[in-house]
């Protein structure tokens, strides 16, 4: 049975980034509930069955509270309402407290908002703020460093610490870079790079520069930090799949007074040689249930980034269980 239910907004200059150039967040709508969508003027027409009309005004309601607090739509956050949405209907009783939806948190640094796109997302981000020490596992594309260095960023600027801290170990991912030309510094920047993309979408290049070279903010490769205290200060260890068992133990008891510490990596995806145990892997059977220390497992649902990468991630974890 189709049911029609008929929306109206009351600001006009909102409009157009809420239907999207040519209607295409509409049209997506469309297409991601099996709806039919009319607008006219300031209306919308919503034709489809019961559940599937009141999905596509709950989202739309959403993201229109986004564009009130001049905050981004696109279809980014069309995809993560209708998430965020799913998880409520597939899990019923699950502890809503703080409420779960993409804006119960909220991320601000120098160039933009950040908000989760995931239920499972939010629950990092809480726990990071929480938490002293928190692993962030999972599949390319969860988000698990963008988020990690979001919130690094954030506690940075508000003055809850003093610096940020990335690292990464630099491991060779099938390929040399040993006989590329330049200094120390030129040969281990292509590991840090997801660093320094991460850092440059949220602060000004020059504010970013003028910090690296106070050295308030460091990007610099697992072994600088060998023999070191880090005190009052967020860190982030990224890729720590790569890690050894040995380094591992070294980099987690580095933490000082007043800091915290965001481990990320996947363990499927480790570029050790064949025979040495991911350091990662190692920790995590080590420290799951030791206090304080808090576990995010993401999996192939929390990919946010192009649609086929989580094709591709399944792909893969299929063809492991075979």
């Amino acid at each position: 049975m189709t049911h029609n239910r008929v929306i109206e907004f009351q600001n006009n200059d909102l409009l157009p980034l809420l239907f999207g150039a040519n209607n295409a967040h509409l049209g997506y709508l469309e297409q991601k509930l099996g709806i039919h969508i009319a607008d006219r003027g300031n209306q919308i027409t919503l034709s489809g069955s019961d559940a599937d009309v009141q999905a596509a005004e709950e989202i739309l309601s959403a993201l229109w509270q986004r564009l009130e607090k001049k905050q981004d739509v696109g279809k980014a956050e069309i995809d993560a309402a209708l998430r965020f949405r799913n998880d409520r209907q597939e899990n019923p009783g699950k502890t809503k407290a703080p409420h779960m939806s993409e804006n119960d948190i909220v991320i601000k640094t120098r160039k933009k908002t950040i908000v989760p796109r995931s239920p499972n997302q939010a629950v990092y981000l809480r726990s990071i703020m929480k938490n002293e020490m928190v692993f962030g596992l999972g599949p390319a594309g969860t988000g698990k460093t963008y988020l990690a260095v979001a919130a690094g960023v954030s506690m940075f600027l508000s003055g809850d610490v003093e610096r940020l801290i990335f690292c990464r170990p630099a491991v060779e991912a099938g390929e040399r870079l040993g006989f590329l030309p330049g200094d120390m510094k030129d040969k281990v920047d292509p590991y840090l790079r997801p660093i320094y993309d991460a850092l440059h979408d949220m602060l000004d290049t020059d504010f970013l520069e003028r910090k690296v070279i106070e050295g308030d903010i460091e990007i610099a490769p697992l072994a600088f930090m060998r023999g070191r205290t880090l005190s009052n200060a967020f860190v982030i260890l990224d890729e720590a799949q790569n890690t050894t068992c040995t380094q591992m133990k070294m980099f987690l008891t580095r933490m000082g007074e007043a800091s915290r510490m965001v481990i990320t990596g996947d363990i499927t995806q480790t570029d050790l040689p064949v025979g040495i145990k991911s350091g990662l892997r190692d920790a995590t059977e080590l420290l799951e249930n030791v206090e304080g220390i808090n576990f995010m497992h993401f999996n192939k649902d929390d990919v946010i980034r192009h649609p086929l990468v989580s094709k591709i991630v399944n792909a893969y974890d299929m063809q492991g269980k075979n």
